[in-house]
């Protein structure tokens, strides 16, 4: 029943957070002609007398915003998600061990020397080329990162943190290394990637990356039952059946995309998959396939009120939402850490 009604509960806010996000900002847009706005493509027509500028803006400039943020909290919520389960520790999270970090170099290297050494991929792909480099960034960050951490069929999470944080440097060591010969062009570039931000959303970019997180979104809680009993350890997970390796394959590739595809479109935006998933298992408990239901509504909410918090608090100057989803999640953490230091933590 809780999580029925938790579910309800977030499909509500995140409805009401939209009408909201589309409405607010340099030119006001009441909630009824936000409503009637969004509701013309579907046929229906209210009555609201809302005018061609105020179409506009929401429909061009504010709804692909707001979508984004959708898919983008959604889909780092359900990464999140599974990156904790497939390391059976509620502290991982691809931002906090280096992912996103990896894919946001491989995404700055693509930036600044693509160009001139990919210049036929550029030419063939388009929009899609910094989403495969980015793709391929947090696949190999992510292997890498499994790799270190695993001992004797046993994830240990100081390992885990510490390579996230020597992986986090090396990336951006090498990100600096990028912004010295980088023009300014791909400097102001660059500074958009690592601070986080939903500016770069048109309805061209929205196209790309909709079909992209929909694969995670879709393939994510379908790993459910096999990551249940993942929580066994990889030994007893065998014993019932589940094809751990595979399983760790389909973890691993559709995180890489969900992460790929969310760093080459917003930048870096940290503690999303930490925080999310952590409170929904608060509230419903650990089965699988509830929380990334409910991670996946919640990251939404969050990085939609988030953002529009961020490009109205400060008007006319935008706050990069990389910033903001730091501030709340860093707490967060150190809370988390606090409250585990005596114990084992135990997933």
């Amino acid at each position: 029943m809780r999580y029925g009604v938790l579910v309800g509960f977030l499909i509500v806010i995140l409805i009401i957070s939209t009408v909201l996000s589309v409405g607010i900002g340099p030119l006001q847009v009441s909630a009824i002609q936000s409503i009637a706005i969004l509701l013309k493509p579907l046929g229906i027509h209210i009555s609201s007398g809302y005018t061609d500028q105020q179409e506009i803006v929401v429909t061009v400039i504010r709804l692909p915003r707001v979508i984004f943020g959708m898919f983008i909290g959604a889909t780092l919520a359900m990464c999140g998600t599974a990156i904790q389960g497939l390391f059976r520790n509620p502290l991982a999270d691809p931002a906090l061990i280096g992912i996103s970090s990896g894919a946001a170099l491989f995404t700055v290297v693509m930036i600044v020397l693509g160009v001139h050494i990919f210049q036929d991929l550029f030419n063939t792909l388009g929009t899609y080329v910094l989403s495969i480099a980015a793709f391929a960034g947090a696949f190999l960050t992510t292997i890498l990162i499994y790799r270190i951490s695993q001992a004797g069929g046993k994830t240990i999470v100081s390992t885990m943190l510490l390579a996230g944080i020597a992986i986090s440097a090396m990336a951006a060591a090498g990100t600096g290394v990028m912004t010295l010969i980088a023009n300014d062009a791909q400097l102001r570039t660059i500074t958009f990637w690592n601070l986080g931000s939903l500016g770069g959303a048109t309805w061209v970019n929205v196209g790309v990356l909709v079909p992209l997180c929909l694969i995670c979104i879709v393939g994510l809680p379908a790993l459910s039952k096999s990551l249940n009993a993942l929580v066994l350890g990889e030994t007893n997970a065998s014993h019932l059946g589940i094809n751990v390796e595979s399983l760790k394959t389909k973890v691993i590739l559709l995180t890489a995309l969900g992460i790929g595809v969310c760093v080459s479109m917003s930048g870096i935006i940290g503690f999303v998959g930490l925080v999310t998933p952590h409170i929904v298992r608060k509230i419903i408990g650990p089965e699988h396939r509830q929380v990334f239901v409910a991670s996946g509504l919640l990251g939404a909410v969050l990085l939609v009120v988030a953002d529009l918090v961020c490009r109205t608090v400060a008007a006319p100057v935008e706050i990069p939402i990389g910033i903001a989803t730091s501030l709340i999640g860093a707490p967060f953490f150190l809370y988390l850490l606090l409250k585990e230091r005596k114990t084992q933590i135990v997933f």
